[in-house]
């Protein structure tokens, strides 16, 4: 499960910075290595509380030997999903996959009475909600960018004044980010507390990038091509903090199950209050490891070359999004999907793209006196589209297919032993 993590998921922290030309793929596996092993280890899942009590109620579930195949099967069916989604190139919700499988073996161990079907439905509305907020925040941050810095006369000028600004956004938000939903094992805090501090280091971010944009920015030509120089950096710097944040977070997904397992066996009890031992987290964090190193290339490239044109700007809006929605969505208390969110944001980059050239090239043929043609139409056409239909295909079967998957394996499971 782990292994197919790292396959799947972790393409959507780095493509960004590698379909921008900004990390090479060896640089991006090596960082994403660093910074997931180090989030699962230092901040990773203390309790795996949807997983073991949030999906299924544990009471429903008396035998700790049922409890135990359950576990299993779910483990097994959502590696499967996610192995087969990697074949196919689709990126899909661990989270989603893990708990879909957790369904499927209740369904079938305690019945549907023991789902706890509130949570199922959060889940649902995440499909829709995660890639859309997260498209139209990273739209907006490259129309900001495109208004403010890119499109103007003076573009180093707005440069030196913007960035630091952007910068200090980045930093602030992650700061916040992963004081929320990373650094819980270590720091108990609240999200009024977590923005305050993410506000203070923002300011403070901002503050110490002015004297070193300038500096960057000196002797480079009053070009487009000049401003990617100066994203290039946070760029990286953002696509390490969102693997960070992915190896705490999502490392839960793959060694959640056997947690519940191990404590289940050692207290004969179910899986109530589950706390994750360090072994079984350093065996999450190895799966995931050698997962992207082994399987990761293919997502990686499909998430930042396939969807849409990056370049440092524009994936640096997509990683931006990222921290940024999943703070609004847990201020308003919204399910969301960190997988969705990344992918809906470059989704929501290029479909900007699109209506942004069509509108100048509508203004240009305004000024000829003629109408756009359907074929410059087409021709402008920056997001693919069958990527589009295919990926959200397989968000939305994700749920469905894992529990089919669990139900069919507990039930193999429990024949056989």
């Amino acid at each position: 499960m782990a292994l197919n993590i790292g396959a799947n998921d972790v393409a959507n922290n780095m493509g960004p910075a590698v379909g921008a030309n900004t990390l090479s793929m060896g640089g991006a596996l090596i960082i994403a290595a660093v910074f997931e092993t180090a989030g699962a280890l230092i901040a990773g899942g203390d309790v795996v509380s949807t997983i073991s009590g949030g999906i299924v109620d544990p009471a429903a579930v008396a035998d700790p030997n049922t409890f135990i195949w359950a576990m299993m099967a779910a483990l097994i069916s959502a590696a499967l999903w996610l192995n087969l989604a990697t074949w196919f190139g689709a990126p899909v919700s661990t989270t989603h996959s893990i708990v879909g499988g957790v369904m499927g073996a209740g369904i079938i161990a305690a019945g549907f009475d023991a789902i706890e079907w509130a949570k199922m439905s959060q889940i649902a509305a995440s499909w829709v909600i995660s890639p859309v907020l997260g498209g139209a925040v990273a739209a907006l941050f490259l129309a900001f960018i495109k208004a403010f810095i890119s499109d103007v006369p003076d573009k180093l000028g707005a440069a030196r004044r913007w960035v630091p600004v952007l910068i200090g956004i980045m930093a602030g938000a992650f700061t916040a980010y992963l004081a929320m939903k990373g650094l819980k094992k270590i720091i108990d805090i609240t999200l009024g507390h977590a923005i305050l501090l993410g506000l203070a280091v923002g300011v403070a971010s901002t503050l110490a990038f002015r004297p070193i944009v300038r500096r960057q920015s000196e002797g480079l030509e009053n070009r487009k091509r000049s401003l990617k120089k100066l994203f290039s950096v946070p760029l990286i710097a953002s696509a390490a903090l969102l693997s960070f944040a992915h190896g705490a977070n999502d490392v839960a997904n793959a060694v959640g199950p056997l947690a519940a397992i191990v404590h289940a066996v050692q207290d004969a009890g179910t899986a109530d209050k589950v706390t994750i031992p360090l072994w079984v987290m350093m065996i999450g964090a190895a799966g995931i490891t050698f997962g992207l190193m082994l399987f990761g290339p293919k997502l990686i490239r499909m998430v930042g070359e396939q969807i849409t044109k990056l370049n440092p700007m524009r994936a640096f809006c997509g990683a931006l999004s990222a921290a940024i929605t999943v703070i609004i969505a847990s201020g308003f208390g919204l399910p969301v999907s960190s997988t969705h969110i990344a992918v809906g944001a470059i989704f929501g980059v290029g479909f900007y793209r699109e209506w942004h050239a069509e509108r100048r090239a509508r203004l240009l043929n305004l000024q000829k006196g003629k109408p756009l043609t359907s074929q410059e139409r087409r021709r402008r056409k920056l997001a693919r589209r069958s990527h589009v239909f295919g990926i959200a295909a397989a968000w939305v079967i994700t749920v469905p297919a894992t529990a089919t998957m669990s139900g069919l394996i507990f039930l193999g499971l429990n024949a056989a032993f």
